[in-house]
């Protein structure tokens, strides 16, 4: 090794600090606000692009006999139409089901299903092609509801029985009993770009597909499974996405395998872009549910027995259901306790969209139905459902019992028992609640609600072969750095928070690291970006593989100075020995120069998780994030309306590796829950037909919708697992913190009745439409009456 003479050895200036556990602007965000920021339908397009349009069924269920494009052909710039027959693989997608075809093949099974394509020489050419096309169909009796999907047994995937204990006993010595049923709606994820994709056909049957994926691996899968042809030939690159949500896990697949196939057919590049319309009437939303319960409880409101029953309407294929309905049944438990419980999980197969993963992944549709339950529970025995809360929260560790799931996982890491009190103190819960109580009984119109309920939200993949990531670091001879890692960045900050993870790894200045575009040639296999583990993977990942650097170059520097590779530090743009203080620049300058490997790959996968499929039973988590919302809401009793006034937020992110990014998720996780649980209803009519599929009729929250009090503290410990930074995940779990609005209404509602036992559940669908608090108030009918 040759003595780098020139390496300088004065002191430098002291080290600036550590980039992880700071707020920093999140990586595109200049680029974003000046509009320099590229997605997908920004790139300058390759010569000779043509453009593709849907041609969607127009019935809900029927027997497709033939279609006519003769009319669509004549018109001016139209190049083809391309069906099922042009697909030149399996014709049937490489979904987890195998059962949904890449195109509709001999029958259809909801308004909105993409039948071919119309390949133009412009978006609107191809689109108003796409108006000229005839379709022969014959229609069929359709399943649109999950009552009667369950009535005719009408599954995706085969039921799912959960049992601990002994439900039925425990529901026959319990001191007191309810029974329930209600419904929560879907939502549509509504990300600011719709789905995209762009293909490319290359030399030598290989291909190029930008895509606006959250799972840029599968659409490799996929895509190369309809083409015929081996992954290797097949690269997908996704810079960034104009938002996700889950809606572009599976579903962005679909765009850009009828890409493909149509750029295979006309040897052509093809764009295939999605208005927002027709993003509405293709695309899958978050799973509606529908419940049935029967509850045992104490005198204190503590749960002795539970027979649940819920139904997902699952569309007509199976997607990622199976996944999304066993975490419903994970998180049916949320933050307690349940000794004997019996949970049936339907996977209802309906003629609409097929739904898909969303912010949650199931994991809201199974802890409302909990806290609905509380909340009726409380209701019935004339106490603060906040006391009863409490009184059913798991033990604060393994070794205090009442730990263990009803899925066999113990619970080791509960902070909620001081959270929770945390926020009762914090938000002047206790005070606003008699407050609430004096206000509701002078005002005959305006009634108020408050709650608060807590989230215990499960970190990983349920599916364990996907808590892997890789990830690749390269350092250049000027000291910059590079990393590109499996997962892909929605907006959520998954690159800046990386980037600030392999910044402190090596010691160098944050604006040093630059995080480049997710591409299935660069680490092969990724996992999606989902489950909110992005972090979690993704991060230890490029960790790692800095860190091997970092060996290297701790590894020279030692050999110069006669020390142990221990004794280097990285840190502020400085390598540090006993002896000397160099710039990371000088010393990676000089390392090149002696052939020291400056470039390096990670690998992590997720420790301690296992879990039967079969029985739904092990450790599906490696640990679980805590969260609790505390929300005041107002409903006008003659006209349904409702607003929320106040919201008090407490959660638990470990240690926070961007406090500015974490806020700004809880925020916006809250504020998308809220828009699920009040104003963002699906309606489909009796044909199958989605009426609420533009801004004009489905309406998710704006900013006249935030309250004016919108406070969020995070809780300050750190993971007790070992994650990256001691920091928890983030992404999912403060969507559920939008629970406590829902319970907040049905306490408004509660007090605004009349005519109605005080004691009895109150109803309410979810959304909380005005139209729906009239209906829980007893002002209209219910649907059917």
């Amino acid at each position: 090794m040759n003595a780098p003479e020139h390496i300088p050895t004065q002191a430098l200036p002291s080290p600036t600090r550590a980039a992880m556990g700071h707020s920093h602007i999140h990586e595109s965000a200049r680029a974003q606000v000046a509009g320099a920021a590229h997605y997908i339908d920004d790139l300058p397009e390759v010569k000779g692009t043509l453009y593709a349009a849907p041609i969607l069924s127009t019935v809900a269920h029927g027997r497709l006999n033939g279609v006519d494009a003769s009319a669509a052909l004549a018109l001016p710039g139209v190049r083809d139409v391309v069906l099922a027959s042009d697909v030149p693989g399996d014709k049937i997608l490489a979904a987890f089901a195998h059962d949904e075809p890449v195109f509709a093949i001999d029958s259809v099974q909801f308004v909105g299903q993409v039948i071919g394509l119309v390949v133009a020489d412009s978006v609107m050419e191809a689109r108003r092609a796409v108006r000229a096309v005839k379709l022969d169909i014959t229609p069929l009796p359709a399943v649109l509801t999950v009552q009667d999907a369950l009535k005719a047994q009408s599954y995706v995937l085969p039921p799912v029985f959960v049992r601990r204990g002994d439900a039925a006993t425990g529901l026959a010595q319990s001191a007191h009993r309810l029974s329930g049923a209600f419904e929560v709606g879907g939502q549509e994820h509504f990300y600011l770009e719709g789905q995209i994709a762009y293909a490319m056909p290359l030399e030598q049957k290989q291909w190029w597909v930008y895509s606006s994926t959250q799972h840029p691996g599968e659409v490799q899968h996929w895509v190369s499974h309809a083409l015929g042809i081996d992954n290797h030939a097949v690269r997908v690159e996704c810079r960034r996405m104009g938002g996700g949500f889950g809606g572009k896990e599976t579903q962005a697949g679909h765009l850009a395998v009828w890409a493909a196939v149509a750029a295979h057919k006309l040897g052509r590049p093809v764009k295939l872009r999605l208005d927002r319309d027709e993003d509405f009437m293709v695309t899958g939303k978050r799973h509606p549910f529908a419940y049935e319960y029967d509850v045992g409880f104490d005198d204190t409101g503590r749960i002795t027995g539970l027979k649940l029953h819920m139904a997902a309407n699952c569309g007509f294929s199976a997607d990622l259901s199976g996944p999304v309905a066993d975490r419903a049944v994970f998180h049916s438990d949320n933050a307690y306790y349940l000794s004997d419980v019996e949970i049936a999980s339907y996977r209802c197969k309906t003629n609409t969209q097929s739904h898909t993963a969303f912010r949650g992944f199931g994991g809201p549709q199974g802890v409302i139905v909990i806290e609905a339950i509380l909340g009726d529970i409380a209701r019935a025995l004339g106490l603060d459902a906040q006391d009863v809360r409490l009184a059913n929260l798991y033990g604060k560790d393994a070794s205090t019992g009442r730990s263990v799931t009803h899925y066999q996982m113990a619970v080791e890491d509960n902070i909620l028992h001081e959270l929770m009190p945390t926020l009762e103190q914090t938000s002047g819960y206790r005070q606003r609640q008699a407050e609430i109580a004096a206000w509701n009984a002078h005002n005959p119109v305006i009634k108020r609600g408050i709650a608060i309920t807590p989230v215990k939200f499960g970190i990983s993949f349920t599916a364990t072969l996907f808590n892997q990531a890789g990830a690749l670091v390269h350092v250049y001879t000027d000291g910059s750095v590079q990393v590109n890692h499996g997962g892909t960045e929605m907006g959520q900050g998954l690159h800046t928070k990386v980037a600030q993870i392999v910044a402190d790894e090596l010691g160098v200045p944050l604006d040093r690291v630059l995080v480049t575009a997710s591409d299935t040639s660069k680490v092969p296999n990724a996992s999606a970006t989902a489950a909110s583990s992005g972090t979690d993977l993704n991060g230890r990942a490029a960790q790692y593989a800095a860190r091997n650097v970092r060996d290297n170059l701790a590894s020279f520097v030692c050999g110069l100075d006669g020390c142990g590779a221990g004794a280097i530090q990285f840190a502020g743009g400085q390598v540090i020995s006993p002896k000397a203080v160099r710039s990371f620049d000088a010393v990676v300058k000089e390392a090149y120069a002696n052939r020291i490997q400056l470039w390096s790959d990670g690998f992590y996968r997720t420790p301690k998780i296992h879990y039967d499929k079969a029985t739904l039973t092990g450790r599906p988590f490696y640990y679980f994030a805590y969260g609790a919302a505390c929300t005041e809401v107002a409903i006008d009793t003659l006209t349904g309306e409702s607003r929320v006034l106040k919201v008090d937020i407490l959660h638990d992110v470990g240690h926070s590796i961007n406090p500015a990014i974490d806020i700004g998720q809880i925020e916006g996780g809250f504020v998308q829950g809220m828009g699920w649980l009040t104003t963002e209803q699906l309606v489909w009519n009796d044909k199958g037909y989605l009426a609420t599929h533009a801004p004009s009729t489905y309406k998710i929250p704006a900013t006249g919708d935030i309250p004016a009090h919108f406070k969020v503290d995070l809780w300050p410990e750190a993971n007790r697992e070992d994650n990256v930074g001691g920091s928890k995940a983030v992404g999912e779990p403060p969507f559920m913190l939008a629970i406590s609005v829902y319970e907040a209404l049905r306490n408004a509602v509660a007090a605004g009745r009349s005519g109605v036992d005080a004691a009895a559940p109150v109803v309410l669908t979810a959304p909380a439409t005005a139209e729906n608090v009239l209906r829980a108030l007893g002002r209209v009918g219910r649907v059917g009456d």
